[in-house]
């Protein structure tokens, strides 16, 4: 079994290929606006190195978002057209509960205007719903977090997507149809438009 995972909402482009459950190939690069410049090169890297072909893989996960409006839009453009042609499943994971793993923390990733894309987590379970939050309005003193913590005064904090992908494997969301496969925005479309890929 070839799985291909692909995560573009957010600031990193991370391809991975796990094969029978274990990772053999893993790129993630803070690529910010250029994920769908890099990412044809990065594919083909992936599977020229391993001596692999694409017509092999047998199914592909993506994030869902949230994240950057464009940037949920190019994995999962690529996802279904590759799934759609060959016929293969595709699965998604919610972007925050990637990052988090299985991790007990917040995640809080840049959502622009001040605003923060965030959620609660303990074991891969939500303990507290995702949401686009005005940063301000969060109480964090006793939490751990994950993710752009440069907009609490902190380092930021970003984990192994490839790891997550594969530690969370159970709780990959399968499509029944990859063409109805539908982005996870949180926020309207216009507070996309004017706020997240300024």
């Amino acid at each position: 079994m070839l799985t291909l995972c692909l995560d573009t909402s957010h600031i990193f482009l991370t391809v991975c290929l796990i094969k029978d459950d274990q990772i053999v190939y893993k790129y993630q690069e803070k690529c910010w606006k250029r994920q769908s410049e890099e990412i044809f090169p990065v594919l083909l890297n992936a599977f020229d190195s391993l001596g692999m072909q694409p017509e092999e893989l047998d199914c592909m996960v993506i994030s869902e978002g949230p994240g950057s409006y464009t940037g949920i839009r190019i994995a999962m453009t690529i996802a279904k057209v590759i799934c759609s042609m060959k016929k293969i499943p595709l699965y998604t994971i919610d972007t925050l509960l990637l990052y988090a793993g299985k991790e007990n923390a917040r995640v809080i990733l840049d959502a622009r205007g001040g605003r923060v894309y965030t959620a609660v987590f303990k074991d891969g379970t939500y303990i507290e719903s995702a949401s686009a939050s005005e940063l301000k309005d969060l109480d964090i003193q006793n939490e751990k977090l994950i993710g752009d913590l440069h907009l609490v005064d902190r380092e930021d904090l970003y984990p192994d997507l490839c790891e997550n992908f594969l530690i969370l494997k159970d709780l990959w969301k399968k499509s029944e149809d990859a063409n109805l496969v539908v982005p996870n925005y949180l926020k309207s479309i216009d507070s996309y438009r004017k706020t997240n890929d300024q």
